[in-house]
């Protein structure tokens, strides 16, 4: 039950983070590509990377950590469904130039974000 409790709370501020912060990025630079979902997925690599760092390499800090912030945390921040979704919005609107650019952007930005997030934490 208190593993319930952790990944409870731990989702609960995952998914208010990214509402509120795609909902910021959105209201600031509109909607027309998909920018609010890239920067929360961006962001999401970099936490995943870093959280998997600082709680089994430098400071191993138990399972419980790990599901409050990778399982909870990370994965109702996390976005890649919606990501899936816009994606295949801009390709049916016809916009294949911004499609492609948010599936390479999220992917190879995001894959140098993680190793930046586990490079950091372990010098930390």
């Amino acid at each position: 039950m208190q593993k319930l409790l952790i990944l409870a709370v731990g989702s609960i501020l995952g998914g208010f983070s990214r509402y509120f912060l795609a909902g910021f990025i959105y209201e600031k630079f509109g909607t027309t590509f998909p920018i609010g979902t890239l920067i929360v997925n961006l962001t999401a690599c970099f936490l995943v990377g870093f959280f998997s760092a600082i709680i089994d390499q430098k400071f191993f800090l138990g399972p419980n950590f790990r599901i409050l912030l990778m399982t909870g945390f990370c994965g109702a921040y996390s976005t890649f469904s919606t990501y899936m979704l816009e994606t295949s919005n801009l390709v049916h609107d016809g916009e294949f130039t911004r499609a492609f650019a948010n599936i390479i952007i999220s992917t190879v930005v995001g894959f140098i974000a993680l190793l930046m997030g586990i490079f950091i934490g372990e010098i930390i």
